[in-house]
């Protein structure tokens, strides 16, 4: 007679979760299930969609309901993490009334969020660098809402100071970017790295402006030219 077959660890944690299975789900909900597995050395790419339906408390069919797939989920985090810190940042920088406080205010801001355990965030850090095509081209896009606002940001500033700027939109990007990258270095760093951190982040990002100021006041150089 055949030995019985024990059942799967898997198969034990669907049934305990069976009884508190909800009917119906929303797509919040599973956006929370998965931030709620989400870890300092755990991304969005590494979940699979049998564990966020078990901590979401529902079968695994369910979550076609709301997502076609695991990217589809990441992409609509990744869009909301854009969203919430675009909001944190803009704010901070409407409040500033200098190039100087706006550049500071903004690095200070950005630096809280990743100190704060913001697994929003996190997942705009990380998934830019460690995720599937699909998850790249989401944070990709989310970058570049940064950079249109900050460009506009930028151009409001600088003319009410009378003073020009070369390429608002490279800046911008050369901006975000620097700033994205510095802070996915801080989340590996500990918390008392952060004052220095910040020192350099905003020193660097005024040399970017100064030297646009700078490019201003020169002739255009064509691609053409020959040193």
């Amino acid at each position: 007679m055949p030995a019985p077959v024990s059942p799967s660890p898997d198969i034990h944690a669907d049934a305990e979760h069976a009884v508190g299975r909800k009917a119906t789900i929303s797509r919040e909900d599973l956006l929370a299930a998965a931030l709620k597995l989400i870890g300092p050395h755990r991304s969005v790419s590494t979940l699979s969609l049998r564990e966020v339906a078990r901590e979401a408390g529902i079968a695994p069919n369910s979550f076609y309901r709301q997502f076609r797939d695991m990217d589809e989920l990441a992409v609509a985090l990744i869009d909301l993490a854009g969203r919430s810190l675009r909001k944190i940042v803009g704010e901070a920088r409407q409040r500033a009334t200098t190039d100087r406080s706006i550049i500071r205010g903004s690095v200070e801001a950005f630096m809280e969020q990743v100190r704060a355990d913001d697994k929003l965030l996190h997942v705009l850090l990380r998934e830019g660098t460690v995720g599937s095509d699909a998850f790249k081209q989401a944070v990709d896009r989310e970058l570049s809402f940064f950079e249109e606002e900050l460009r506009v940001d930028l151009i409001r500033l600088n003319a009410s100071q009378g003073i020009a700027l070369r390429e608002p939109a490279l800046v911008a990007k050369a901006i975000t970017r620097l700033v994205f990258a510095m802070g996915a270095t801080a989340m590996d760093l500990p918390p008392e790295k952060d004052p220095d951190l910040i020192r350099q982040l905003t020193l660097m990002v005024r040399m970017i402006i100064a030297g646009s100021r700078t490019l201003a006041g020169e002739p255009a150089i064509s691609p053409d030219s020959r040193s």
